[in-house]
C-alpha cells in the first residue's frame, strides 16, 4: 500500500486543506452512520491515436475531487465534487446526513490494514516525451504495412492514467494508494481482392510504458494482429446449430467473466436478482472447476492494492471443485448479507458511489493437455478471440461473438470460421464443461468492466476447456 505522505502535498500542502479539520467533518458527517468514507481521487490520463499514417487524436486531462458517503441501513447518502477544499467537504456533509435522519447507527470499524504493494508509484506519463509516443505509434504503423502487402488500414493507440486515492474513515484513519496504468493496441485491416477482414491485440498493465515500448515488445503485437486479420481472411461461414465447443485460454475467459462472474457480486445476490441466489454451498458446475477473483496479482490491470473502500484486495475462491464458495463483496453488501467484505469495493471515480466489481477473474488450470481436448470435441468450433458480449445476470443467458475462431473436424482443427456467435446460458454451460485443460492464462492486460454505469479495469483468464454443447449463431450447414 502507497505511503500516506506520498499523496498529502496532492491533497493537503497543494490544496490548502488541514487534515485535522478534514477530519472533523468526516466524524460529523458520518455521526449517526452504519458506515462511510470520504474518498480523494487526483487523476492524470493521456491518449494518442494514430491512424493510417497521422495522428487521429490526442488528449491529455487531469481531474481531481473527493466522494462523501454516509450508509444508515440500506439507503446511501452520496456528494461529490470536483472542487478539493472544506468548504466543498462541509457542504456534501450537510447533503449526506440527510440520509441518516431518524438512524441511530454505530459506524463500522474500518478495514484491516497492508503493507502489501502490487505495483510502483511510478507516472508513466512523464516517462517518455510526447514526440516519442507518436514515433512509436507510426514505427508500429510502418513495421505492420512493411509486413505484408494486402494491410490496408493501421490503427495503433497509446493510453495511459496516473490515479493517487486516498480514503479517510470516521475514526480518523486513512489509508491511501497510487495506480498507474498503460496500454497498448493495435488493430489492423487487411484485403485480398474486395475482402477485408480485421485483426487487433492489446497488452497492459499497472506499470509504465517501458515494458511494451522496446522494439521486440511492439513487434510482437503487431505481428499477432496481422496474424488475426490473415487467418480470418481465409476464413467460411460459421456453422449455426447446437455443438461442442472449446474455448482456448487467456482471454476466452471473458465469457466466464461475463456469464458467470456478474452473477457472483453480491449486490445481485442480496436482492436475489443473480441467477445464484440462494445456493451457497451447492454444487452449480462441473466436479473440477474452480473459478477465482484475485486482486493480489503484481502489476496486473485488474489488480489493487486496497479497493475504493480501503479494504486490502484477496484471492477469492469463488467457485471450488464446482461448490457455490463465495460472492465478492463490498462493505454495504457484506454488512448486510453478516460476511466479510473481499476487497471488492470499486468505483469509476470520487463522482461514484463503490459497487461489488471483479478484479482478475479466472478459472484454476485442470490436468488435461489442450490438444486432447480438441481430439475429444470430435466436431464442433475451437473459439480462440472474442469480441463483445452480452448477459442478463438474472436469467444468465449470454450472447458473444467470435472474432477468431476454427471448425474442429473429426478432432484435428480445421479451417478458419467467421461469423460465428455463442449462444447460451452461464449456469447451464458451468455443468456442461466435460474438460479443463492444464494451459491457465491470463489476459494480456486489456480488459475493461461496465455495470450500472461505471467503468473499471479488469483482468479475465481461463485454462482450454470443452463446453459439451452450446449453441452456435452462424450460417446454418
Amino acid at each position: 500500500m502507497t505511503d500516506i505522505a506520498a499523496t498529502d502535498e496532492l491533497f493537503f500542502t497543494r490544496t490548502g486543506m488541514e487534515q485535522s479539520r478534514v477530519h472533523a467533518e468526516v466524524t460529523d458527517a458520518l455521526a449517526a452512520a452504519d458506515d462511510g468514507e470520504l474518498y480523494l481521487e487526483y487523476r492524470q490520463s493521456e491518449g494518442i491515436s494514430f491512424d493510417d499514417g497521422r495522428v487521429r487524436s490526442a488528449s491529455f486531462d487531469t481531474t481531481q475531487g473527493f466522494g462523501l458517503r454516509a450508509i444508515a441501513g440500506e439507503a446511501t447518502g452520496y456528494a461529490h465534487s470536483s472542487e478539493l477544499s472544506e468548504a466543498a467537504i462541509r457542504r456534501a456533509v450537510g447533503t449526506v446526513k440527510a440520509v441518516q435522519l431518524g438512524h441511530s447507527g454505530s459506524v463500522a470499524a474500518g478495514p484491516a490494514r497492508t503493507n502489501r504493494a502490487l505495483y510502483d508509484d511510478i507516472n508513466p506519463l512523464g516517462e517518455m516525451p510526447f514526440e516519442a509516443k507518436v514515433n512509436l505509434l507510426a514505427a508500429m504503423d510502418a513495421y505492420a504495412r512493411g509486413k505484408d502487402s494486402r494491410v490496408r488500414q493501421v490503427s495503433a493507440t497509446l493510453a495511459g492514467s496516473w490515479q493517487a486515492v486516498q480514503i479517510f474513515r470516521g475514526d480518523g484513519s486513512r489509508v491511501a494508494d497510487i495506480r498507474p496504468l498503460v496500454r497498448l493496441n493495435i488493430s489492423i485491416v487487411a484485403a485480398d481482392g474486395d475482402r477485408m477482414e480485421s485483426g487487433g491485440h492489446g497488452v497492459g498493465g499497472r506499470a509504465s510504458y517501458a515494458a511494451w515500448i522496446e522494439p521486440t515488445a511492439w513487434q510482437a503485437q503487431v505481428d499477432e494482429a496481422l496474424r488475426q486479420a490473415l487467418v480470418n481472411l481465409e476464413s467460411v461461414p460459421a456453422p449455426a446449430g447446437e455443438m461442442p465447443v472449446v474455448l482456448g485460454p487467456g482471454w476466452p475467459g471473458v465469457l466466464l467473466h461475463e456469464a458467470i462472474g456478474h452473477g457472483l457480486e453480491g449486490d445481485a445476490n442480496r436482492k436475489g436478482t443473480s441467477a445464484f441466489a440462494g445456493l451457497m454451498g451447492e454444487r452449480i458446475a462441473s466436479p473440477g472447476i474452480t473459478v477465482v477473483d484475485d486482486g493480489t496479482l503484481s502489476e496486473r490491470r485488474g489488480s489493487i492494492t486496497i479497493d475504493d473502500e480501503g479494504t486490502p484486495s484477496a484471492y477469492n475462491v469463488l467457485i471450488e471443485d464446482g461448490i457455490l464458495k463465495n460472492f465478492m463483496q463490498d462493505r454495504l453488501n457484506a454488512r448486510l448479507m453478516g460476511v466479510e467484505p473481499t476487497g471488492n469495493g470499486r468505483r469509476q471515480s470520487y463522482a461514484h458511489h463503490p459497487m461489488p466489481r471483479m478484479t482478475n477473474t479466472y478459472m484454476l488450470s485442470g490436468d488435461t493437455p489442450a490438444q486432447d481436448i480438441i481430439k475429444a470435441a470430435g466436431k464442433g468450433i475451437y473459439a480462440v478471440n472474442f469480441g463483445g458480449g452480452q448477459v442478463d445476470i438474472t436469467s444468465g443467458k449470454f450472447v458473444f461473438s467470435c472474432t477468431e475462431a476454427y471448425m474442429i473436424e473429426d478432432g484435428k482443427l480445421g479451417a478458419p470460421v467467421k461469423g460465428a456467435t455463442l449462444i447460451g446460458n452461464g449456469p447451464d454451460a458451468l455443468t456442461k464443461i466435460k474438460l479443463i485443460g492444464d494451459d491457465t492464462a491470463l489476459d494480456t492486460g486489456v480488459g475493461t468492466c461496465g455495470k450500472n454505469g461505471q467503468s473499471v479495469p479488469v483482468g479475465v483468464g481461463q485454462p482450454t476447456m470443452l463446453v459439451d454443447s452450446l449453441t452456435v449463431g452462424g450460417t446454418a450447414v
